[in-house]
């Protein structure tokens, strides 16, 4: 046997149909029912086959993209002896108002997925005086800087264990200055007369910086309790993709207007002023920015939603558009 296949005149349509399907990586099973179909009058059938198996390309992809963003993290943790999270030692004194805030606004973000332990808390990334905290579930991003004052070397980033980082907020309950230290893998936060310590995750966070650096786009002011009223009020779609429980999840549709006014629409399409988002992180956006007023930026329908403070450029979150099935 040679291994070729012939085909009638008549066939060679769905042998090219039958081609492609294979090289877009589409199961055999929907191809069957692909081909069963392809010449009916009802075409539905097809249709929502191929956008099914689309989506599935696009969600490999972002989870493809998530895994590289930790592989080139952990490359650069090798290639750059100044980042360690074993050998370093560091002290630094910070404002407690300030990092209890910038704790509120990022906890929000962080994963509760157990497949994702390098998720599972708040990365603390310090560089000279600068203290940036950081957390994310791949669907969603938030990042706040504090100034500091102290010494170490070099830069240093250890991710925080969630409870960890819940007591350290509790600690955060007055004025005055804090004392935050990393000796390699362990990290204690000490106030007046009380101190919060753990070991760090031995994993390495992805690096966030190359997912914040967004071209800038059409701004936003925005009221956040009538923009929030919205939100609960307005209309909503199901996502085409379930929770972990199996749910589907409500999706807003955000429309900014050239006047720089917000809607929640009912449908969405390629326009660039579009965006579709998951609706209760946005509501978590709003709740953890703690202001009355908010900037969104819209990037396109493709690129996230940023949400920030407006006194505040350093501290933002940033949540992934949701493509719409039309």
């Amino acid at each position: 046997m040679s291994g070729y296949r012939w085909y009638d005149p008549e066939q060679c349509e769905e042998a090219r149909l039958l081609a492609r399907l294979r090289r877009a990586g589409m199961p055999l099973a929907d191809i069957r029912l692909i081909l069963a179909g392809w010449s009916s009058a009802d075409t539905d059938l097809v249709r929502k086959l191929l956008q099914a198996h689309l989506r599935r390309l696009e969600l490999g992809l972002a989870d493809a993209r998530s895994e590289f963003s930790v592989l080139r993290s952990v490359l650069d943790h090798r290639e750059n002896p100044m980042t360690s999270l074993r050998t370093a030692t560091v002290r630094l004194s910070v404002s407690a108002p300030e990092l209890a805030s910038a704790l509120d606004a990022v906890r929000f973000a962080a994963s509760t997925d157990p497949e994702l332990p390098m998720l599972g808390g708040v990365l603390f990334d310090i560089e000279g005086e600068d203290l940036r905290v950081v957390a994310t579930d791949r669907y969603r991003m938030a990042v706040a800087q504090v100034r500091t004052a102290g010494h170490g070397a070099g830069r240093v980033q250890v991710i925080v264990p969630l409870p960890l980082a819940g007591a350290m907020r509790a600690l955060l309950d007055g004025e005055g200055t804090v004392e935050l230290a990393v000796d390699g893998d362990r990290v204690t936060l000490e106030t007046w007369n009380r101190r919060a310590a753990g070991q760090c995750l031995d994993h390495d966070f992805p690096d966030y910086r190359r997912l914040v650096h967004l071209p800038t786009g059409r701004r936003a002011l925005v009221d956040v309790a009538a923009f929030r009223e919205s939100l609960t009020t307005g209309p909503v779609r199901a996502s085409e993709t379930r929770t972990q429980d199996g749910a589907p999840y409500d999706l807003s549709v955000l429309k900014a207007a050239d006047d720089g006014t917000v809607t929640v629409c009912e449908d969405g399409d390629d326009d660039q002023n579009h965006i579709a988002v998951n609706r209760e992180f946005l509501l978590h956006a709003l709740a953890a920015a703690a202001r009355d007023e908010l900037v969104l930026e819209f990037v396109a329908p493709t690129a996230p939603l940023v949400i920030r403070r407006p006194d505040d450029e350093d501290t933002f979150s940033l949540l992934m558009p949701v493509r719409l099935e039309n």
